[in-house]
């Protein structure tokens, strides 16, 4: 896939967000009936969809986000957030009937992270019907960062989804994603990756997904499924990408402190869509989504690393890419 030089195009996330209870760090073989002190326990905003859409507003990205919450006490402190981070809550649908999705995320010493979900979130109730009228918009570049989150949003549904999302001509779909749930395989997801242009699978979810140990393979399972460029992604090492017969391997920014790895895959997702957005070469994209990544796991939350592009664009100069 060639740079498509594309300058300052609308970015559409779409997906789920919700409350995070953040505790760490946390021994977690020490957990017994009573109290244990936190170094640090914080109420943040996240949700792939959410943190991909926050990340790239402070980035100075055009984006919109999509996303489902409650009516609910938790739903309004996450709208107003969105509204303090500048994003328009136009296309939040809120559920009268489903409680605002509310995660406690366990961080350990090593900045791992362990989380206690709600399944009966209002995340778990998006549907088709409420995301097909939300993208007749016009965006150039659609994010999906919530694969296998939503049950009713499933390979059937996916595929007309992403069959509306490439309607539009021109458009490019980026597909994120969390562990599948159901057993699904990537024979499973041909019928809807063969719209996707990019997909951001993790190195443990790719083989998952594939049933092989080797994610250059995997890549090539990504591809040969239709997917016009996978990107692994390989937190401390990096990430792989295969575009179009060749791999790239791009390194990951050298941390010294990892505090907190809450959405670090979420932010390498929204740097290297800023950098698509910019007209950078795959490459550059990459390094972009590595350095915004390094940010954020040096703070604690999903976001709370970057507050401007200052910082991800320093360390990404000092990687030695020249714009």
């Amino acid at each position: 896939m060639k740079n498509r030089g594309f300058s300052d195009k609308k970015i559409l996330v779409l997906g789920h967000s919700n409350v995070d209870v953040m505790a760490g760090p946390v021994d977690l073989s020490g957990i017994t009936a009573g109290s244990q002190p936190m170094e640090d326990i914080v109420i943040s905003y996240g949700g792939g969809a959410l943190n991909e859409a926050v990340i790239l507003k402070r980035l100075g990205a055009d984006v919109q986000l999509v996303s489902k919450v409650g009516e609910d006490e938790a739903g309004e402190q996450l709208l107003g957030f969105l509204e303090s981070e500048g994003i328009s809550c136009e296309s939040i649908i809120k559920d009268p009937t489903s409680p605002t999705s509310v995660n406690v995320v366990l961080v350990d010493e090593k900045g791992e992270r362990f989380f206690l979900t709600d399944p009966k979130g209002a995340n778990r109730k998006m549907d088709l019907g409420d995301v097909v009228p939300l993208l007749k918009t016009e965006t150039d570049i659609v994010s999906f960062g919530a694969m296998f989150v939503s049950p009713l949003l499933d390979i059937s549904a996916l595929t007309r989804m992403f069959k509306e999302i490439k309607s539009h001509s021109g458009r490019l779909l980026a597909v994120d994603m969390t562990k599948p749930k159901n057993g699904e395989t990537v024979r499973d997801l041909r019928p809807c990756l063969r719209y996707v242009d990019f997909i951001f699978p993790n190195e443990e979810e790719s083989r998952m997904l594939t049933g092989k140990e080797d994610i250059y393979e995997n890549a090539l399972i990504f591809a040969e499924a239709g997917v016009k460029c996978p990107v692994i992604k390989r937190g401390s090492k990096g990430c792989i990408i295969y575009d179009n017969g060749r791999f790239m391997e791009i390194p990951a920014y050298p941390v010294k402190n990892a505090k907190d790895t809450t959405g670090a895959g979420d932010s390498f997702v929204a740097g290297f869509l800023y950098g698509i957005s910019k007209g950078f070469s795959l490459e550059e994209c990459a390094r972009f989504g590595n350095v915004t990544a390094s940010c954020v796991v040096e703070g604690m939350g999903a976001t709370y690393g970057v507050d401007s592009v200052q910082k991800p664009m320093e360390r990404f100069r000092e990687m030695g890419t020249v714009l």
